[in-house]
């Protein structure tokens, strides 16, 4: 039997580059339908009774984890039988549900999407569907421990950075940072017409800036969306971001490519 599943994001681009990295990594996979918000997939959810969904955490009208608790227990078919959807978050908070999703009965991929990340969710959705699935109430006690993980974790993201200048201490505003870059002992903090030196890492700003305003395009740089003026490609999957107000371009490596095929 062809697996089944829904996508449920509020961003057009986001649901698009998803769908089109499941199509490379699980071709068998039959995305039957995409939604904009909670009530949407839940109506969705009710109407196929997809094998799997993808949820993002925040949506219009009801959050992901609210269409979680109203789906999560499964529907009983005409049949009687007992049909349970797995259920993927798509969410930024992945430090805090770790011990939930290694029992296996839920997952999440990352925003934004990396290839290998999401390999592992494919793999682990592909070996539940061909192997006995957790039981029941393993499953429901797995998913109430994400729920109440993910929903303890929500905070705000970081809006001001301080950095030393000299003998002061200089407040910037996070929207003004074009761009972060690792340099040794030390993270570049660019703006339009200066930059400064943090001693905060790449791998910490990352769990503390909002994924959907800040892409990671390289190990060593973080990019704000907002500041890409165009997109260069090159040759073997290869591109350059141009900066609005900066001369240099910024490499993105071949592991984040995918991130920029929709624009």
């Amino acid at each position: 039997m062809i697996p089944t599943a829904l996508i449920a994001d509020d961003e057009p681009l986001l649901r698009a580059q998803l769908r089109e990295q499941l199509a490379t990594l699980w071709p068998s996979l039959d995305i039957v339908s995409e939604a904009a918000d909670g009530a949407d997939a839940i109506a969705q959810f009710e109407e196929l009774l997809p094998d799997i969904v993808f949820l993002d955490i925040h949506m219009p009208v009801m959050s992901g984890l609210d269409v979680a608790r109203m789906i999560g227990r499964g529907r009983k078919l005409p049949s009687g039988d007992f049909k349970r959807a797995q259920i993927v978050f798509v969410t930024a908070y992945d430090q805090y549900a770790v011990t939930a999703f290694e029992r296996g009965a839920i997952d999440y991929v990352l925003k934004p999407f990396e290839a290998d990340r999401l390999q592992e969710t494919v793999t682990r959705l592909q070996e539940r569907e061909s192997v006995a699935a957790s039981s029941d109430s393993d499953a429901e006690d797995a998913l109430s421990i994400v729920i109440r993980q993910l929903t303890s974790a929500q905070r705000d993201y970081l809006n001001w950075i301080k950095a030393s200048v000299g003998q002061t201490v200089r407040l910037i505003a996070v929207d003004e940072v074009l761009y972060f870059q690792s340099d040794e002992k030390y993270t570049r903090v660019v703006l339009t017409d200066a930059e400064v030196l943090i001693r905060k890492p790449i791998k910490e700003l990352l769990e503390e800036l909002d994924p959907k305003r800040f892409w990671q395009i390289h190990r060593a740089t973080i990019v704000n969306t907002s500041a890409i003026a165009a997109v260069v490609r090159g040759q073997r999957d290869q591109a350059d971001l141009r900066l609005k107000g900066r001369p240099e371009t910024l490499t993105v490596s071949r592991n984040f490519t995918h991130l920029f095929k929709q624009m």
